[in-house]
């Protein structure tokens, strides 16, 4: 039996988080749902789709990382009642992340006509850059969505990104279906037809997510006070201190899962298709544990801003138990699904039944998963991002990727090779950052 005071941690964190979660599901649902809807067009399609997808998401995830900056800054200053701190976040945090946004669209428009150099099938590269080239123009709005939410998180205001979320996913939805298959009147557009469908939604998601923050009372108090003299490098440096690190921890583990991505493509069509129905499976419980991991570096925040020792100790760990109870029922669920959830996504017999054996690695990854990212959550709650990067950044790079490139190609176990060595290097993060934790706990005197 946990003590009370775990269980009263619990209930807070729960609160807090599942109204992140469901936002957080609202950045990988579409993809997902683009992967899902796209498989009924071909099986090169459904390809061509999740290599693009995958591709953009390696940036998506370091602009959103990035963002991540400005939530334990504004976590702490909500904690002493700082609103003039509070107000030199938003507008500070609103421009670098703007900045930091236009230079992300920037580097995806150079790097297109590059996507060729990756290898894969021509008929698969053929539809991957148009699909790309439409994809790209939502990273800005992406990142207007992006940097809100952090801010209104950061103040523990989290229901409406996830109304925003759950409306532009449904939004994109209907939108595929029009696209994609020629409805209402509309030329069928195939798989470009959802591209579209994306942008639209994230533009209107982005323009909601404004509103909101403009006409809302809870923060007039906060950018009613911005004036120009407002705009602070060292404000910036500090945002930036956080978020380039951040960033890049989302982006050294999502790279993985992209480069490994594209050393499934050198094996072939069927099993990139296979690979990314089993990846979108497993981001949607990702992502839930990335919200628990958001809600974790806000409570965290807050405790460290109020130098309350002990209840910092107690939200963090208790964000652990909560996600590690969670990723077991995700892990059961994946194994008894693992038949029945490919049939969603594809038509092809052969895609469906390598993806079924690629959810049951994704299931003993699940923990890993789970108590890795909720844990750099607690860390950057305690503005301690750099170490955690380190470990990331190993790893993914340096023990997850080369393992399984040499298991998939060097021993010929496939694609199924590639993800063992992605479970591997899951568990040697979630093992050094949950360890990272506990020994930040000990330096600070946390008993």
């Amino acid at each position: 039996m946990l003590p009370q005071a775990y269980l009263n941690h619990f209930k807070k964190t729960f609160l807090l988080a599942y109204p992140v979660c469901l936002s957080q599901l609202g950045h990988i649902m579409v993809g997902v749902i683009d992967t899902a809807m796209v498989g009924y067009v071909s099986t090169t399609a459904q390809a061509a789709a999740s290599l693009a997808n995958s591709l953009f998401t390696l940036v998506l995830v370091f602009s959103i990382g990035f963002s991540f900056g400005i939530t334990p800054l504004v976590a702490a200053a909500d904690g002493n009642k700082n609103l003039k701190q509070i107000s030199l976040l938003l507008s500070n945090g609103f421009v670098i992340n703007l900045l930091v946004g236009f230079l992300l669209f920037i580097l995806l428009f150079i790097s297109a006509p590059f996507l060729h150099y990756l290898h894969q099938p021509e008929s698969v590269m053929e539809m991957t850059i148009p699909f790309f080239n439409i994809l790209m123009l939502s990273i800005l709005p992406i990142t207007v969505f992006a940097i809100l939410k952090q801010f209104t998180e950061g103040l523990s205001y989290t229901k409406i990104a996830m109304f925003i979320s759950i409306g532009s996913n449904i939004l994109n939805v209907v939108l595929n279906y029009i696209f994609i298959f020629g409805k209402l009147g509309v030329a069928p557009m195939g798989m470009i037809g959802s591209a579209k469908a994306t942008l639209i939604s994230r533009i209107i998601m982005a323009t909601a997510m404004l509103v909101y923050v403009y006409k809302s009372k809870h923060f007039k108090i906060y950018y009613k006070a911005i004036r120009i003299k407002s705009i602070s490098f060292s404000v910036m440096k500090k945002i930036a201190e956080i978020g380039i690190p951040s960033g890049l921890q989302f982006l050294f583990e999502v790279g993985a899962f992209c480069f490994a991505t594209i050393m499934v493509g050198w094996l072939g069509i069927q099993q990139l298709a296979a690979h990314q129905i089993a990846l979108s499976i497993a981001s949607i419980t990702y992502m839930i544990a990335s919200g628990i991991g958001a809600a974790a570096t806000v409570r965290v925040g807050n405790y460290y801003g109020q130098k309350d020792i002990v209840n910092l100790k107690l939200a963090g760990f208790s964000a652990v138990i909560m996600v590690t109870f969670l990723m077991i029922i995700c892990a059961l669920t994946f194994i008894l699904t693992r038949n029945l959830s490919p049939q969603f996504f594809s038509i092809n017999g052969d895609v469906k039944t390598i993806a079924s054996s690629l959810l049951v690695i994704a299931a003993f990854f699940q923990l890993s998963d789970g108590i890795q990212v909720v844990s750099l959550g607690a860390l950057r709650g305690i503005a301690d991002v750099r170490v955690p990067t380190y470990i990331t950044l190993v790893s993914y790079w340096l023990i997850a990727l080369p393992i399984g490139y040499a298991l998939g190609f060097t021993f010929h176990l496939g694609v199924q090779g590639v993800w063992y060595g992605l479970l591997i290097g899951l568990t040697v993060a979630a093992i050094l950052l949950l360890t990272r934790f506990y020994y930040k706990r000990k330096k600070f005197n946390l008993v």
